[in-house]
């Protein structure tokens, strides 16, 4: 497969052989617009014929067809929670594997499911199970990978940000942002974290080892995470930005600094 492959900038000029190969999740999708094209249901049958595991598409149509607003997100929950709650009545102990190490970006994205819909995990073990996501080499999955398991973050919010602050020593770009990107007060796509809106200081121990990271996707992300923060709590931010670009003052700090303040400064 070539990952190299640049997506069409409109569904409508995706190729058909390119969107035959998506719906069979024989590639991965190349950018948001072809990840979201993607038909999951079609997806998901041939994956679980692929599978040999057939019995579980009436279930979960079933779920589907319940679901109010069908969107790629709410579709993606939905296939994923069910598949785990299948595989927890019939007993199968292969499908998460399978899922998690298939080719089609979209099946990872449901496996993320497994994890962040599974409440018999303590909040240590759904993080540690989560982070082959949060490191995957597909923005979709990361971006799944966070959300799925962003309620109980916002239920165990003092010990997730724990565990996470150790995230942001990691050598992988893509698990230092993950800490950032899962605890943004608003965030994008998912239920806002009210304690961290009105009490930000309770992730310095996330943001402080961030503030001049060499990566821009992780710039990005405590900027922005600042930035929600500023709607709420703009003391804060004002003061922690003044006081990072004394301490630290990298073109890195100064841009994180700038997208930190850019509600404020229209």
């Amino acid at each position: 497969m070539d990952r190299n492959r640049k997506g069409a900038r409109s569904a409508k000029d995706i190729p058909d052989d390119i969107m035959a190969q998506l719906n069979a999740g024989q590639i991965e999708s190349a950018n948001l617009v072809e990840w979201l094209a993607i038909d999951q249901l079609s997806l998901l049958k041939g994956f679980l014929e692929q599978a040999d595991r057939n019995q579980y598409l009436a279930p979960v149509i079933n779920r589907i067809e319940q679901l109010k607003k069908k969107s790629v997100n709410t579709l993606n929950e939905a296939i994923g929670t069910e598949l785990l709650s299948l595989a927890r009545q019939h007993s199968d102990d292969d499908l998460f594997s399978f899922m998690a190490q298939h080719p089609a970006d979209m099946v990872r994205c449901w496996a993320a499911y497994f994890v962040g819909g599974n409440d018999e995990l303590s909040i240590n073990a759904k993080l540690t199970r989560i982070q082959p996501f949060a490191a995957d080499r597909h923005f979709g999955v990361r971006e799944v990978g966070w959300i799925a398991v962003r309620p109980t973050i916002i239920q165990q919010l003092s010990p997730a940000i724990d565990i996470l602050a150790k995230w942001t020593s990691s050598s992988d770009t893509n698990i230092r942002r993950f800490a950032s990107e899962a605890t943004r007060p608003r965030g994008v796509w998912c239920p806002h974290i009210e304690e961290l809106k009105q009490n930000p200081a309770l992730a310095l121990s996330i943001l402080e080892p961030l503030k001049s990271d060499s990566a821009r996707y992780v710039q990005d992300s405590v900027g922005n995470w600042l930035n929600d923060a500023s709607k709420t709590q703009p003391e804060f931010v004002v003061n922690l930005c003044q006081k990072w670009t004394t301490e630290s003052p990298t073109k890195e700090t100064a841009y994180i600094v700038k997208k930190a303040l850019r509600a404020l400064n229209k």
